[in-house]
């Protein structure tokens, strides 16, 4: 699991990069909501603004960094899985085209088949 998670190396099929995408997604609005939602439900601005204090920054900073790291490290794997170099996770750059070009690379179009240079087909029988 951890060489999933963080590890660049290896291939990585459709499933698995949706399960991370989802279970991203999943934390991240659990942990906002934690930290934003009474106070945003107070409806007082003075409360909103210091529901964001030194705890609630620090841990909003490291699950950007480990959620950034984790997906980028599953791109990679996905796009090994397409048999193309994992540089191409940089395509979300790219203004306008380059989020839905990665959403349908990553999350869309199938693997290479069988063996490619970046290891076994993950969907191969072992």
């Amino acid at each position: 699991m951890t060489d999933l998670l963080f590890a660049f190396q290896g291939r990585a099929n459709r499933a698995k990069w949706w399960v991370v995408a989802l279970a991203i997604f999943v934390v991240e609005v659990i942990i906002f909501a934690a930290i934003f939602g009474a106070a945003a439900m107070s409806g007082d601005p003075e409360r909103m603004a210091s529901a964001i204090g030194p705890i609630a920054g620090v841990v909003i900073f490291v699950m950007v960094v480990l959620a950034t790291w984790i997906h980028v490290a599953v791109a990679v794997k996905r796009y090994h899985d397409r048999n193309k170099s994992g540089w191409w996770v940089l395509i979300v750059f790219v203004p306008v085209i380059g989020g839905l070009w990665y959403l349908i690379e990553c999350g869309f179009l199938p693997g290479t088949p069988g063996p490619n240079r970046y290891g076994p087909d993950p969907l191969a029988a072992v």
